[in-house]
């Protein structure tokens, strides 16, 4: 009898320890959990969103190397690299895309994977989600979805004078399509008329700059190749004594003028958050709601400003949470 009960004991236990309930199915001791984070290109805002992704991670008990591996991948703006990143995800338990053609790809190549994307500006219009509300099948987020009208604004609190905006942004990135037909919707209403120039890369941004000749101020929005390579765009604007107004705060460590932004690193934070959330509750990451930016910040260049020719109202400085002197 006693043979007989330890027999059924250890089939009882050997049941208990193959069971999808014994353990999580998303990553346990034996087999850490496998994430791959692709970004479209190398820049401190993209950076940020990553880091906060894998910093919340860790917050949420997944300690890197123990109970995940992360795959890092950089496409440097290269869309076929970026297809071949996301054919190397196929493995993955779940992938995080960083800005709109990033998620727009992996979307595409793995339908079936959990998807949390952060940085991406329109994600309705980019037709990643059916609504912010309910994203619906394997895909969420965050979006960085500028306040094109408080960004104008902020041109004008700061250079009333200006009269024309020069609008540089990528010609293939959905997310620069859709702010530039934002920008040219809210500016007549400030006053202020469009000048706009195409590039299709980084290598470009000086020669689309220069082309802006009536422009007299610039402004670029979440675009990530223009940001990849805003230092042209920061000489243009210091010759020409144009100030440059962009959507995120760290090209303003780089020598743009003032940024009305969100904080990326809170954003990459958040996306961690719910990634921890659909693992820890199950079900399908879409049925997550999207969050979108809605804390944003001002950031000044006063250096920048003063080689831009602009004197920054004190009131406007009084506002800013960053201010580089």
């Amino acid at each position: 009898m006693k043979r007989l009960f330890g027999l059924v004991l250890s089939l009882l236990l050997a049941v208990t320890a193959c069971s999808p309930d014994s353990a999580s199915s998303q990553g346990s001791a034996d087999k850490p959990l496998q994430i791959g984070i692709a970004q479209i290109v190398d820049h401190p805002s993209l950076n940020a969103l990553r880091d906060g992704f894998m910093e919340a991670m860790t917050d949420a008990g997944y300690v890197e190397g123990t109970d995940v591996v992360y795959d890092l991948k950089n496409a440097a703006g290269d869309q076929v690299t970026l297809s071949n990143i996301a054919s190397s995800f196929t493995d993955k338990d779940l992938v995080v895309a960083i800005a709109t053609p990033t998620a727009i790809t992996l979307a595409q190549a793995l339908p079936n994977t959990p998807l949390f994307f952060a940085g991406v500006t329109d994600p309705v219009g980019a037709g990643l989600v059916n609504s912010v509300d309910a994203p619906g099948g394997m895909i969420t987020g965050t979006s960085d979805m500028p306040p094109i009208a408080d960004q104008l604004e902020l041109i004008k609190q700061i250079t009333p004078d200006v009269s024309t905006v020069g609008l540089l942004y990528t010609s293939g990135e959905v997310n620069s399509q859709i702010q530039a037909q934002m920008v040219k919707d809210a500016a007549p209403a400030l006053g202020l008329a469009v000048q706009e120039a195409t590039v299709t890369a980084s290598s470009e941004v000086r020669q689309g700059a220069e082309s802006l000749s009536g422009a007299d101020s610039f402004f670029v929005g979440t675009d990530n190749t223009i940001i990849s390579g805003v230092e042209a765009l920061v000489a243009v604007a210091e010759e020409r004594k144009v100030p440059l107004y962009v959507s995120d705060p760290d090209s303003v460590d780089r020598g743009a003028m003032a940024a009305l932004a969100v904080d990326y690193h809170a954003q990459g934070v958040q996306t961690g958050e719910m990634a921890a959330q659909y693992l820890a509750e199950g079900g399908k990451p879409g049925d997550i709601p999207v969050a979108v930016a809605s804390d944003l910040e001002i950031s000044l260049n006063l250096q920048a400003a003063e080689r831009m020719g602009v004197v920054v109202p004190q009131d406007v400085i009084d506002k800013a949470v960053k201010v580089v002197r």
